[in-house]
């Protein structure tokens, strides 16, 4: 019972997060005819839609896998975008695979002051120590 309770701990576990529609569903789409309103009622609602200028949509499915201890990991990705016209008309449609990313690296910026290390609180509080109730009093 305890070797198949182990051997049970150790096996890999997969998750899917998201949804991007099938060959089959895509094949309803015409590009050139169909509307945005006419892509939401065939494939649904999109995961997330461009921000500027009424944008596409984009479809985004994940699988992850877990395996005993170690962090999840991403082990298929897909992304489908539909991008329109100005007229929100399809224009077109691709497919991208987690081979198509890129890995962004993130940099962490720092703006130093010119004055080294000494805040605008420090130097605004940085005075108060030197001040004497004999200097305001002799004038």
């Amino acid at each position: 019972m305890l070797a198949v309770l182990a051997l049970t701990a150790c096996t890999a576990q997969y998750r899917s997060h998201g949804y991007a529609p099938s060959e089959d569903e895509l094949q309803q789409i015409v590009p050139g005819v169909d509307t945005r309103g006419t892509v939401e009622d065939v494939i649904g609602v999109p995961t997330t839609s461009g921000v500027l200028n009424e944008g596409g949509f984009y479809y985004i499915e994940s699988e992850m896998r877990q395996f005993a201890w170690k962090a999840p990991e991403v082990v298929d990705r897909q992304v489908l975008a539909i991008t329109f016209d100005e007229a929100g008309v399809v224009d077109n449609i691709s497919r991208y695979g987690l081979e198509d990313g890129n890995v962004v690296p993130l940099s962490r910026r720092i703006t130093r002051t010119t004055d080294g290390e000494l805040s605008f609180i420090r130097r605004l509080f940085g005075n108060i120590g030197g001040l004497a109730l004999g200097d305001f009093m002799e004038q």
